[in-house]
Protein backbone atom coordinates (compact mmCIF):
# COMPACT_ATOMS: atom_id res chain seq x y z
CA UNK A 1 0.00 0.00 0.00
CA UNK A 2 1.59 3.42 -1.03
CA UNK A 3 1.32 6.19 1.86
CA UNK A 4 1.89 9.44 -0.54
CA UNK A 5 -1.60 10.71 1.05
CA UNK A 6 0.04 11.34 4.07
CA UNK A 7 2.86 13.29 2.75
CA UNK A 8 1.19 16.62 3.65
CA UNK A 9 1.68 16.03 7.29
CA UNK A 10 5.28 16.11 7.16
CA UNK A 11 5.65 19.52 5.33
CA UNK A 12 5.18 21.16 8.82
CA UNK A 13 8.24 20.80 11.23
CA UNK A 14 5.89 20.20 14.39
CA UNK A 15 4.65 20.26 16.80
CA UNK A 16 1.01 18.66 15.27
CA UNK A 17 -2.23 18.13 16.55
CA UNK A 18 -3.31 14.51 15.93
CA UNK A 19 -7.13 14.07 16.64
CA UNK A 20 -9.25 10.72 15.68
CA UNK A 21 -12.80 10.70 17.21
CA UNK A 22 -16.03 8.57 16.29
CA UNK A 23 -18.46 10.66 14.23
CA UNK A 24 -21.01 8.09 14.27
CA UNK A 25 -24.03 9.77 14.90
CA UNK A 26 -26.17 8.81 18.57
CA UNK A 27 -29.93 8.49 17.59
CA UNK A 28 -30.84 9.47 21.09
CA UNK A 29 -28.93 13.09 21.19
CA UNK A 30 -26.61 13.34 18.43
CA UNK A 31 -26.25 17.04 18.88
CA UNK A 32 -25.10 16.53 22.67
CA UNK A 33 -23.04 13.65 22.08
CA UNK A 34 -21.29 15.76 19.28
CA UNK A 35 -20.46 18.61 21.58
CA UNK A 36 -19.06 16.26 24.17
CA UNK A 37 -16.67 14.96 22.03
CA UNK A 38 -15.54 18.05 20.79
CA UNK A 39 -15.30 19.89 24.52
CA UNK A 40 -13.41 16.77 25.81
CA UNK A 41 -10.88 16.52 22.36
CA UNK A 42 -10.47 20.44 23.11
CA UNK A 43 -9.39 19.74 26.59
CA UNK A 44 -6.77 16.94 25.62
CA UNK A 45 -5.18 19.10 22.81
CA UNK A 46 -4.87 22.00 25.44
CA UNK A 47 -3.47 20.41 27.96
CA UNK A 48 -0.50 19.29 25.72
CA UNK A 49 -0.07 23.08 25.19
CA UNK A 50 -1.90 23.42 22.06
CA UNK A 51 -1.99 26.65 20.43
CA UNK A 52 -5.20 27.90 20.74
CA UNK A 53 -5.51 28.53 16.77
CA UNK A 54 -4.62 24.82 15.96
CA UNK A 55 -7.57 23.66 18.47
CA UNK A 56 -9.81 25.86 16.66
CA UNK A 57 -8.84 24.58 13.42
CA UNK A 58 -9.52 21.22 14.84
CA UNK A 59 -12.80 22.55 16.42
CA UNK A 60 -14.40 23.40 13.23
CA UNK A 61 -12.97 20.28 11.10
CA UNK A 62 -14.85 17.83 13.64
CA UNK A 63 -18.26 18.82 12.74
CA UNK A 64 -18.17 17.27 8.96
CA UNK A 65 -19.98 14.02 8.87
CA UNK A 66 -23.43 14.88 9.86
CA UNK A 67 -24.61 13.40 6.07
CA UNK A 68 -22.77 10.00 6.52
CA UNK A 69 -24.88 7.10 7.43
CA UNK A 70 -23.91 4.02 9.86
CA UNK A 71 -20.14 4.04 11.84
CA UNK A 72 -17.49 5.34 11.00
CA UNK A 73 -14.64 8.02 12.35
CA UNK A 74 -12.87 11.16 11.57
CA UNK A 75 -8.73 11.69 11.62
CA UNK A 76 -7.55 15.55 11.81
CA UNK A 77 -4.22 16.69 11.72
CA UNK A 78 -3.56 20.19 12.42
CA UNK A 79 -0.65 22.94 12.74
CA UNK A 80 -0.03 26.72 13.33
CA UNK A 81 -3.82 27.05 13.31
CA UNK A 82 -4.66 25.30 9.81
CA UNK A 83 -5.94 21.99 9.16
CA UNK A 84 -2.66 20.02 7.13
CA UNK A 85 -4.91 16.96 6.87
CA UNK A 86 -8.89 15.58 7.21
CA UNK A 87 -9.60 11.96 6.26
CA UNK A 88 -13.03 9.71 7.12
CA UNK A 89 -12.08 6.41 8.76
CA UNK A 90 -14.32 3.45 7.96
CA UNK A 91 -14.52 2.45 11.58
CA UNK A 92 -14.42 4.82 14.72
CA UNK A 93 -11.22 4.05 16.65
CA UNK A 94 -11.59 2.62 19.75
CA UNK A 95 -11.62 5.66 21.45
CA UNK A 96 -11.50 9.18 20.91
CA UNK A 97 -7.81 10.64 21.17
CA UNK A 98 -6.34 13.99 20.73
CA UNK A 99 -2.30 14.15 20.88
CA UNK A 100 0.13 17.29 20.23
CA UNK A 101 3.60 16.18 19.91
CA UNK A 102 6.38 16.74 17.22
CA UNK A 103 5.30 14.02 14.96
CA UNK A 104 1.96 13.23 13.81
CA UNK A 105 0.41 10.32 14.85
CA UNK A 106 -0.50 8.78 11.65
CA UNK A 107 -0.46 4.61 12.44
CA UNK A 108 -3.87 4.76 12.78
CA UNK A 109 -5.23 6.52 9.80
CA UNK A 110 -2.99 4.66 7.56
CA UNK A 111 -4.06 1.12 8.91
CA UNK A 112 -7.49 2.03 7.96
CA UNK A 113 -6.35 2.07 4.51
CA UNK A 114 -4.98 -1.12 4.53
CA UNK A 115 -5.26 -3.59 2.32
CA UNK A 116 -6.23 -0.73 -0.12
CA UNK A 117 -7.48 -2.97 -3.03
CA UNK A 118 -8.86 -1.15 -6.08
CA UNK A 119 -11.98 -2.67 -7.10
CA UNK A 120 -15.32 -1.48 -9.65
CA UNK A 121 -18.58 -2.60 -8.30
CA UNK A 122 -21.11 -3.14 -10.86
CA UNK A 123 -24.70 -3.49 -10.17
CA UNK A 124 -27.14 -4.30 -13.08
CA UNK A 125 -31.07 -4.27 -12.84
CA UNK A 126 -33.75 -5.46 -15.13
CA UNK A 127 -36.91 -2.25 -15.16
CA UNK A 128 -39.45 -1.67 -17.46
CA UNK A 129 -39.29 1.21 -19.57
CA UNK A 130 -41.83 2.66 -22.33
CA UNK A 131 -40.93 3.17 -25.72
CA UNK A 132 -42.59 6.47 -27.43
CA UNK A 133 -44.45 5.45 -30.92
CA UNK A 134 -42.51 6.62 -34.06
CA UNK A 135 -44.78 7.87 -36.68
CA UNK A 136 -44.65 5.08 -39.68
CA UNK A 137 -42.48 3.04 -37.36
CA UNK A 138 -43.85 0.11 -34.28
CA UNK A 139 -46.45 1.30 -32.17
CA UNK A 140 -45.67 2.47 -28.76
CA UNK A 141 -45.36 0.13 -25.92
CA UNK A 142 -43.39 -1.24 -23.22
CA UNK A 143 -39.58 -2.52 -23.75
CA UNK A 144 -37.69 -3.88 -21.07
CA UNK A 145 -34.45 -1.33 -20.33
CA UNK A 146 -31.07 -2.11 -18.21
CA UNK A 147 -30.07 -0.33 -15.41
CA UNK A 148 -26.41 0.11 -15.16
CA UNK A 149 -24.80 1.64 -11.41
CA UNK A 150 -21.04 1.22 -11.44
CA UNK A 151 -18.36 2.50 -8.65
CA UNK A 152 -15.03 2.54 -8.25
CA UNK A 153 -12.69 2.28 -5.14
CA UNK A 154 -10.25 1.39 -2.54
CA UNK A 155 -11.17 -1.19 -0.26
CA UNK A 156 -11.79 -0.57 2.80
CA UNK A 157 -11.31 3.64 2.78
CA UNK A 158 -14.03 3.96 -0.11
CA UNK A 159 -16.80 2.42 2.48
CA UNK A 160 -17.31 6.10 3.46
CA UNK A 161 -16.10 8.02 0.80
CA UNK A 162 -18.60 8.46 -1.63
CA UNK A 163 -16.80 7.37 -5.28
CA UNK A 164 -17.30 8.51 -9.03
CA UNK A 165 -20.68 6.66 -9.09
CA UNK A 166 -22.23 6.29 -12.25
CA UNK A 167 -25.94 5.33 -13.37
CA UNK A 168 -26.95 4.68 -17.12
CA UNK A 169 -30.09 3.41 -18.56
CA UNK A 170 -30.28 1.33 -21.81
CA UNK A 171 -32.14 -1.10 -23.74
CA UNK A 172 -31.95 -4.33 -23.11
CA UNK A 173 -31.00 -4.97 -26.63
CA UNK A 174 -27.92 -2.56 -26.53
CA UNK A 175 -26.31 -4.68 -23.86
CA UNK A 176 -24.57 -7.01 -25.40
CA UNK A 177 -22.29 -4.42 -27.35
CA UNK A 178 -21.99 -1.83 -24.44
CA UNK A 179 -20.60 -4.62 -21.88
CA UNK A 180 -17.50 -4.09 -23.85
CA UNK A 181 -17.29 -1.07 -24.21
CA UNK A 182 -18.18 -0.77 -20.39
CA UNK A 183 -14.89 -3.14 -19.47
CA UNK A 184 -12.73 -1.30 -21.60
CA UNK A 185 -13.83 1.68 -19.65
CA UNK A 186 -13.32 0.32 -16.32
CA UNK A 187 -10.05 -1.16 -16.60
CA UNK A 188 -8.85 1.78 -18.20
CA UNK A 189 -9.86 5.04 -17.48
CA UNK A 190 -11.72 5.00 -14.21
CA UNK A 191 -8.88 5.35 -11.85
CA UNK A 192 -5.47 6.11 -11.72
CA UNK A 193 -4.38 2.29 -11.22
CA UNK A 194 -6.20 -0.33 -12.87
CA UNK A 195 -8.84 -2.51 -10.28
CA UNK A 196 -7.67 -5.93 -9.50
CA UNK A 197 -10.97 -7.01 -9.17
CA UNK A 198 -15.05 -6.31 -10.43
CA UNK A 199 -17.51 -7.23 -8.60
CA UNK A 200 -20.71 -8.00 -10.79
CA UNK A 201 -24.09 -8.59 -9.46
CA UNK A 202 -27.77 -8.42 -10.34
CA UNK A 203 -30.11 -8.98 -13.54
CA UNK A 204 -27.76 -12.51 -13.97
CA UNK A 205 -28.01 -12.48 -18.16
CA UNK A 206 -26.89 -9.06 -17.97
CA UNK A 207 -23.78 -10.25 -15.36
CA UNK A 208 -23.62 -13.04 -17.79
CA UNK A 209 -22.97 -11.22 -20.45
CA UNK A 210 -20.65 -8.95 -19.19
CA UNK A 211 -18.61 -11.60 -17.56
CA UNK A 212 -18.58 -13.19 -20.81
CA UNK A 213 -15.75 -10.35 -21.67
CA UNK A 214 -13.65 -11.31 -19.07
CA UNK A 215 -10.69 -13.50 -20.85
CA UNK A 216 -10.34 -9.63 -22.90
CA UNK A 217 -9.16 -8.56 -18.73
CA UNK A 218 -6.74 -11.30 -17.92
CA UNK A 219 -5.39 -9.52 -14.98
CA UNK A 220 -8.24 -8.74 -13.61
CA UNK A 221 -10.16 -10.96 -11.52
CA UNK A 222 -14.18 -10.81 -11.72
CA UNK A 223 -16.39 -11.80 -8.51
CA UNK A 224 -20.19 -12.60 -9.77
CA UNK A 225 -22.39 -12.44 -6.83
CA UNK A 226 -25.15 -14.39 -6.10
CA UNK A 227 -28.54 -13.55 -7.63
CA UNK A 228 -30.42 -11.24 -5.23
CA UNK A 229 -27.02 -9.31 -4.11
CA UNK A 230 -27.12 -5.65 -4.92
CA UNK A 231 -30.69 -4.89 -4.30
CA UNK A 232 -30.50 -2.67 -1.26
CA UNK A 233 -30.15 0.84 -1.95
CA UNK A 234 -26.82 2.15 -0.18
CA UNK A 235 -27.00 4.44 2.92
CA UNK A 236 -26.22 8.05 2.01
CA UNK A 237 -21.99 8.44 1.07
CA UNK A 238 -21.56 4.53 1.70
CA UNK A 239 -19.96 2.39 -0.92
CA UNK A 240 -22.35 0.52 -3.26
CA UNK A 241 -22.24 -2.87 -2.12
CA UNK A 242 -20.55 -2.19 0.85
CA UNK A 243 -21.89 -5.13 2.83
CA UNK A 244 -20.93 -7.66 -0.03
CA UNK A 245 -17.62 -6.31 -0.36
CA UNK A 246 -16.82 -6.55 3.33
CA UNK A 247 -17.26 -9.97 3.28
CA UNK A 248 -15.14 -10.76 -0.08
CA UNK A 249 -11.99 -8.32 1.19
CA UNK A 250 -12.12 -9.78 4.44
CA UNK A 251 -8.42 -10.35 5.64
CA UNK A 252 -7.19 -10.24 2.11
CA UNK A 253 -4.03 -8.90 1.13
CA UNK A 254 -4.28 -6.75 -2.32
CA UNK A 255 -2.21 -8.73 -5.51
CA UNK A 256 0.65 -5.88 -4.99
CA UNK A 257 1.21 -6.00 -1.30
CA UNK A 258 0.94 -10.47 -1.53
CA UNK A 259 3.67 -10.56 -4.28
CA UNK A 260 6.02 -8.42 -2.11
CA UNK A 261 5.30 -10.56 0.99
CA UNK A 262 6.06 -13.76 -0.93
CA UNK A 263 9.51 -11.88 -1.69
CA UNK A 264 9.97 -11.28 1.98
CA UNK A 265 9.60 -14.66 2.60
CA UNK A 266 12.14 -15.52 -0.10
CA UNK A 267 14.40 -13.34 1.66
CA UNK A 268 13.49 -14.58 5.42
CA UNK A 269 14.34 -17.71 4.83
CA UNK A 270 18.32 -17.02 3.80
CA UNK A 271 18.50 -14.16 6.50
CA UNK A 272 16.11 -14.11 9.04
CA UNK A 273 17.62 -11.17 11.55
CA UNK A 274 18.34 -8.94 8.53
CA UNK A 275 14.93 -8.97 7.80
CA UNK A 276 12.44 -9.37 10.73
CA UNK A 277 12.43 -7.18 14.26
CA UNK A 278 12.35 -4.00 15.42
CA UNK A 279 16.20 -3.46 15.04
CA UNK A 280 16.55 -4.50 11.61
CA UNK A 281 13.21 -2.51 10.25
CA UNK A 282 14.81 1.10 11.91
CA UNK A 283 17.86 -0.21 10.46
CA UNK A 284 16.54 -0.43 6.97
CA UNK A 285 14.47 2.57 7.67
CA UNK A 286 17.32 4.78 8.60
CA UNK A 287 19.44 3.60 5.31
CA UNK A 288 16.87 4.93 3.36
CA UNK A 289 16.65 0.89 2.18
CA UNK A 290 13.17 -0.38 2.95
CA UNK A 291 10.79 -0.99 0.01
CA UNK A 292 8.24 -1.75 2.17
CA UNK A 293 7.20 -1.60 6.12
CA UNK A 294 5.18 -5.03 7.50
CA UNK A 295 3.20 -5.09 10.42
CA UNK A 296 1.17 -7.03 11.94
CA UNK A 297 -2.09 -6.32 13.28
CA UNK A 298 -3.23 -6.39 15.69
CA UNK A 299 -0.12 -3.96 15.89
CA UNK A 300 1.83 -3.47 18.95
CA UNK A 301 4.42 -1.42 19.61
CA UNK A 302 5.38 -0.90 22.39
CA UNK A 303 8.83 0.43 22.45
CA UNK A 304 10.25 3.57 22.14
CA UNK A 305 11.75 5.13 19.71
CA UNK A 306 14.36 8.24 19.24
CA UNK A 307 13.40 10.57 16.52
CA UNK A 308 15.44 13.64 14.97
CA UNK A 309 14.26 16.09 12.39
CA UNK A 310 14.47 14.13 9.40
CA UNK A 311 12.33 11.23 8.27
CA UNK A 312 15.83 8.47 8.84
CA UNK A 313 16.59 10.40 11.84
CA UNK A 314 15.18 7.47 13.76
CA UNK A 315 17.42 5.01 16.41
CA UNK A 316 16.72 2.43 19.17
CA UNK A 317 18.26 4.70 21.39
CA UNK A 318 19.42 8.47 21.85
CA UNK A 319 22.91 7.46 22.22
CA UNK A 320 23.13 6.40 19.18
CA UNK A 321 21.41 9.01 17.17
CA UNK A 322 24.36 11.41 18.84
CA UNK A 323 26.69 8.51 17.49
CA UNK A 324 25.54 9.61 13.94
CA UNK A 325 25.92 13.43 14.95
CA UNK A 326 22.95 14.56 15.48
CA UNK A 327 22.45 17.05 18.53
CA UNK A 328 18.25 17.65 17.42
CA UNK A 329 16.45 14.88 18.70
CA UNK A 330 13.84 13.48 21.56
CA UNK A 331 12.65 10.14 22.63
CA UNK A 332 9.05 9.69 21.11
CA UNK A 333 6.93 7.31 22.55
CA UNK A 334 4.47 6.70 19.78
CA UNK A 335 7.10 4.41 18.12
CA UNK A 336 4.06 3.71 15.05
CA UNK A 337 4.46 7.74 14.49
CA UNK A 338 8.35 7.80 13.87
CA UNK A 339 8.19 4.23 12.23
CA UNK A 340 5.25 5.60 9.38
CA UNK A 341 7.16 9.19 9.12
CA UNK A 342 10.81 6.82 7.71
CA UNK A 343 8.56 5.24 5.29
CA UNK A 344 6.64 8.26 3.96
CA UNK A 345 9.58 10.33 3.90
CA UNK A 346 11.63 7.11 1.98
CA UNK A 347 9.13 6.17 -0.18
CA UNK A 348 8.43 2.88 1.65
CA UNK A 349 4.92 1.18 1.17
CA UNK A 350 3.00 -0.40 4.19
CA UNK A 351 1.62 -4.24 4.17
CA UNK A 352 -0.30 -5.19 7.29
CA UNK A 353 -0.91 -9.05 7.95
CA UNK A 354 -2.73 -10.75 10.14
CA UNK A 355 -0.56 -12.26 13.30
CA UNK A 356 -2.41 -15.89 12.39
CA UNK A 357 -1.50 -15.76 8.94
CA UNK A 358 2.43 -14.77 9.37
CA UNK A 359 3.76 -14.00 12.79
CA UNK A 360 6.51 -11.57 12.85
CA UNK A 361 9.18 -10.93 15.82
CA UNK A 362 8.19 -8.03 17.32
CA UNK A 363 5.49 -7.21 14.93
CA UNK A 364 7.34 -6.29 12.07
CA UNK A 365 9.76 -6.49 9.68
CA UNK A 366 10.98 -5.04 6.41
CA UNK A 367 11.54 -5.58 2.31
CA UNK A 368 14.33 -3.92 1.53
CA UNK A 369 14.86 -2.71 -2.07
CA UNK A 370 18.42 -4.55 -2.41
CA UNK A 371 20.37 -6.75 -0.32
CA UNK A 372 23.35 -5.34 1.28
CA UNK A 373 25.76 -7.45 -0.96
CA UNK A 374 24.11 -5.88 -3.98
Amino acid sequence: MKLQFLAPLYEHPGPVASVYLDTSEDPSDPARAIDLRRHRLRRGLLAHDADEPTVEAVDEAMDMDSEVAGRHGRAIFAAEGRVLLSERLPEPPARDSARYGMLPDALPLALQHAPDIPYVAVVLRRTHGHREHVPGGEPGGTEDELELTYEPGRWPASRVVSGHRSHRRMPVHEWPKEAGRLLTRLTDGVSAERPETIVLCGDPWAVNTLKAHAPHHPFVHFVKLRDGHGRRRPEPVRALLEEELGVLFADRLSEHDRTQVEAYLGRRARDVDDAEGLAATVSALQRGQARSLILNAPVDLSHPLWAGTAPTHLALSGADLNAFGLADYWEERAAGAALIRAAVGTHAELIVVRRDQLELKDGLAVLARYTATA
